[in-house]
């Protein structure tokens, strides 16, 4: 698998990406996935999420900020992703925290064919029916997420991304680990929810091959971080824009051809 090669198809189809997401990170979101070299749409309305995933190659749910509007543009969009081939990721962010959130996640894994799960440790662990510690929207610790990841991924037929310190993909038997980083995507919010989008941005480019995609999103972002912290930035905020500087550049450090 060639990280560069999934990123220069990003760059060739640029898909549009649907999210439906949270408030929090709308922005990053959408700037990450045009830095990538895709299209950002951030339509979270009943009335058109039909409409709108219709056009898209990819579709991002993340229930970061729930509300019964915003379910039920998320079943209406994937039901809609469903009719049409068109993957969905999702990020079941803060799942385990409260019955809210982790009874939505569940309802959606059971009325959509999700493409590909990514959450951290906590969350992966209790969709998997684990007892796990998450505090707020933040993992607790899970003495080892390989046999929730399997499981979760064996009942959903979903490729399952379960991320920390080291990130775990897992789609039937196969598994992946993705090392590198920067501790420092620790200093802003929003660094995991733009890890979601990078999937999205990479598998509505390959949409054939999920769980490579699902790899090379992960290898890539990582390795937008350790250039990132490398640049030496002053506080966390110049980290945060190097970070989307960054995620404009090829793994080789090559400027892309202008969009």
């Amino acid at each position: 698998m060639n990280v560069a090669d999934f990123l220069r198809r990003v760059h060739a189809v640029k898909p549009l990406v649907h999210h439906i997401t949270n408030v929090v990170t709308t922005n990053d979101c959408a700037n990450a996935t045009l830095h990538l070299g895709a299209l950002p749409v951030m339509a979270n309305s009943p009335r058109e999420a039909a409409d709108m995933v219709r056009l898209a190659q990819a579709l991002v749910l993340n229930i970061g900020t729930l509300h019964d509007e915003q379910i039920e543009a998320m079943l209406i969009a994937g039901a809609r992703a469903n009719e049409l081939g068109i993957p969905i990721v999702l990020d079941p962010v803060g799942a385990g925290a409260t019955p809210f959130r982790t009874e939505t996640a569940l309802r959606l894994l059971r009325e959509l064919r999700i493409t590909v799960i990514k959450g951290n440790a906590g969350e992966i662990a209790v969709l998997a029916g684990e007892e796990a510690e998450v505090r707020g929207v933040e993992s607790g610790r899970v003495a080892d997420i390989t046999a929730p990841a399997k499981a979760l991924s064996a009942a959903t037929e979903a490729v399952v991304a379960a991320t920390g310190e080291r990130d775990l993909v897992v789609s039937g038997e196969r598994l992946d680990w993705v090392d590198g980083g920067s501790e420092r995507m620790k200093t802003f919010v929003g660094s995991g929810c733009v890890a979601t989008s990078v999937i999205g941005c990479f598998l509505g480019a390959s949409p054939d091959r999920p769980h490579d995609a699902t790899v090379a999103a992960l290898t890539f972002y990582r390795q937008t971080a350790q250039r990132a912290a490398a640049l030496n930035p002053s506080g966390p905020v110049q980290y945060r824009d190097a970070v989307y500087t960054e995620l404009a550049r090829l793994p080789t450090g090559t400027d892309r051809p202008p969009l």
